[in-house]
């Protein structure tokens, strides 16, 4: 299986998300100043993958400066944590990539401290790599035969380090015969559906048709979607979803259509301590952009950006979150407490 993520002789082996689809490119990060950087400038994306890259970048931590990997520095480690986490605010799985990271280095002595760290990370894409297999399997059946299915933004291998979540449904379902067509929304301002997303589909010879974000009501009404299924960066205990900004107006309008709006995540994207999704951080980016596509002005001079590069799905819109450990349907706070807790007990 091919990996965006992985540990590779030293370093962190990522897959260069900015230079898709026109280059499959392969950048060797050696220090966590490369990580946090990557991370922030979206070489690196999808919330999986940035936790599973976090993790990876803690390692460097321990082996970086010239430390010894018998004795590294402690020190330099907590501070790898801390710039890490600095990086973006909404993916939940980077805390709880981090939070594994930092519970591992005060559980271990110095002498084993860089090989423990290393064992964590890789137990982290483990994990991942697990959850995401479970969940193309239990979602796949939820896609009825000749299906027509949208998904926004990216969702894949390219953003799970693993098999994908949201993608991994489609993909597997596909391979299943159950689906037709997937429409595919280019995702803006930054395109990863019409860059990562279409790429992805294709590689696997799923029959792909692209459309822009404007585009969604339209389809849903002359095309007839049978399903949508998308990813998300963190969802509250309540069942209410962050994704990729433009997620909430599909949702509403697969409402208005009696279209299913299925979520497909990890239980590392569930984040307990949030009551709703009033209380997830929205990240928002630098206003070039919406304001430039591929480095070049496309708006006026003179106006105002607003660029959050997430949005907020209430649970009453989600037909169903599809976990590794299962289906879950409304109320979701208990089910949702569950495969947390089930999550837990596989890390431990």
């Amino acid at each position: 299986m091919q990996r965006s993520v992985e540990w590779h002789e030293n370093s962190v082996r990522i897959l260069d998300q900015s230079r898709l689809p026109g280059e499959e490119a392969y950048l060797e990060l050696s220090s966590v100043d490369e990580v946090a950087g990557a991370i922030k400038t979206l070489q690196v994306r999808g919330a999986p993958a940035i936790g599973v890259a976090a993790a990876y970048g803690v390692v460097l931590g321990a082996l970086e400066h010239g430390a010894s990997p018998e004795k590294p520095d402690r020190k330099r480690v907590e501070s790898a944590i801390d710039t890490l986490a600095a990086t973006r605010p909404t993916a939940v799985n980077l805390f709880g990539a981090l939070a594994r990271m930092r519970k591992r280095l005060e559980a271990t002595d110095a002498d084993n401290l860089a090989s423990a760290l290393l064992d964590e990370a890789l137990a982290i894409h483990r994990q991942e790599e697990a959850s995401c297999a479970s969940i193309s399997a239990l979602g796949a059946p939820l896609i009825l035969s000749e299906a027509t299915v949208l998904t926004h933004c990216n969702a894949g291998m390219i953003a799970t380090a693993a098999s994908g979540t949201a993608l991994g449904v489609i993909i597997e379902a596909h391979r299943q015969g159950r689906v037709h067509r997937v429409f595919a929304t280019e995702t803006r301002p930054l395109q990863q559906g019409a860059r990562l997303t279409v790429w992805e589909l294709v590689k696997e010879g799923v029959p792909t048709t692209l459309i822009t974000d404007s585009m969604v009501a339209h389809t849903m009404r002359v095309r007839g979607i049978d399903c949508v299924i998308v990813g998300a960066d963190r969802i509250a205990a309540n069942g209410d979803v962050a994704n990729k900004i433009g997620t909430y107006a599909i949702a509403v309008l697969a409402k208005a259509h009696g279209v299913p709006f299925y979520v497909a995540a990890p239980g590392s994207t569930i984040d307990l301590a949030l009551a709703s999704g009033n209380d997830i951080p929205v990240e928002e980016r630098a206003p070039e952009e919406v304001s430039h596509i591929a480095g070049h002005r496309v708006a006026a001079s003179g106006c105002d950006v607003f660029n959050p590069a997430f949005d907020v799905t209430p649970a009453d819109l989600v037909t169903a979150i599809i976990t590794e450990r299962g289906i879950i349907r409304a109320p979701y706070l208990k089910a949702l407490q569950d495969t947390v807790g089930s999550s837990d007990e596989r890390r431990n």
